[in-house]
């Protein structure tokens, strides 16, 4: 059912459905260096960063907004379906580093923080990715959404939440489609690689830094201009679902995108960010499920897209 208000909301909501996974040791920094999409070595203790753990495909595997809480310790917030396979994943690499990873769910309280509730537990809406610590909480300012601003709350278990309204969970998964920033859920594990979900325009990959798994594919797709799949955001009066595909009206055989988040909208219908081929978003009618499907309309995203270098 659609949420009562079709105004951005003011609050907060417990986000049960993401989990934190913590990096520990001295050799934690070098360790994400080498595996994700983001430089972790540039990332100071005041800052939070998008960042993408791919196959050596260049298939996104996990995402995640990631912090660091001291030099020595970096937490990683992703989507708790993928999370215990990315953990092992992930330690499959540790080798001889001196980094403990591990499942930090329990020990921390995850929060989302929308419109003012965002001001007054200290954050700065116009510095995204920002993070300020109070009290041993972190609060990661996020891309705003619908003219709301929006931030990650996270703080060790038994740490008090902040005083605030209580929002609901759909109205910040509809607040995150309209940031037009899709995570991954086991939903589209291995599908897309990180500019078919517009990684590249909303800074979750760092070109310049060094090797990662994928690293020669994600840049051979910017660098040679062979992107022919981006992300977009669209509306539809019926329900969609992360993993429905999506059909464009000059081919009722072959799909020409795949849902990959979907939210109740306030005024009713569902929005969602849809990765499509960039051709079908050019002309034509846009269905989920099949080309008689329910009708798509693409909705303006709230940021450039990053040409082709």
């Amino acid at each position: 059912m659609p949420f009562t208000s079709s105004v951005a909301p003011s609050g907060q909501v417990a986000l049960t459905h993401m989990g934190v996974i913590r990096v520990a040791g001295e050799d934690a920094v070098t360790f994400l260096q080498g595996q994700l999409t983001q430089d972790v070595a540039q990332l100071g203790l005041s800052e939070a960063r998008l960042a993408a753990f791919c196959n050596a495909k260049g298939r996104m595997q996990a995402s995640f907004v990631v912090f660091k809480r001291s030099p020595d310790e970096i937490l990683m917030v992703c989507s708790r379906d993928i999370l215990p396979t990315t953990l092992k994943r992930l330690s499959m690499f540790v080798m001889r580093a001196k980094a403990k990873l591990s499942d930090a769910s329990a020990e921390f309280i995850l929060h989302g923080l929308t419109g003012e509730a965002v001001a007054s537990q200290g954050g700065n809406s116009s510095r995204v990715w920002s993070k300020t610590d109070t009290n041993g909480a972190s609060l990661v300012v996020l891309p705003p959404s619908a003219g709301s601003a929006r931030a990650l709350w996270c703080a060790p278990v038994g740490t008090p939440p902040p005083s605030l309204g209580v929002i609901e969970l759909a109205q910040w998964q509809w607040l995150s489609v309209h940031s037009g920033v899709a995570m991954i859920t086991q939903a589209i594990f291995e599908t897309f690689v990180p500019q078919m979900l517009n990684y590249e325009s909303v800074g979750g990959v760092d070109f310049k830094k060094g090797c990662y798994p994928g690293q020669e594919i994600v840049a051979r797709s910017q660098f040679r201009g062979t992107l022919k799949r981006r992300a977009y955001i669209v509306h539809a009066e019926a329900p969609l679902h992360v993993g429905q595909e999506v059909f464009h009206s000059t081919d009722a055989e072959q799909p020409c995108g795949l849902v990959a988040s979907a939210a109740p909208a306030p005024s009713g219908g569902f929005d969602a960010i849809v990765s499509i081929q960039t051709a079908a978003a050019i002309d034509g009618r846009l269905t989920a499920v099949s080309v008689n499907g329910p009708a798509l309309a693409l909705l303006p995203l709230p940021y450039p897209l990053l040409e082709d270098l």
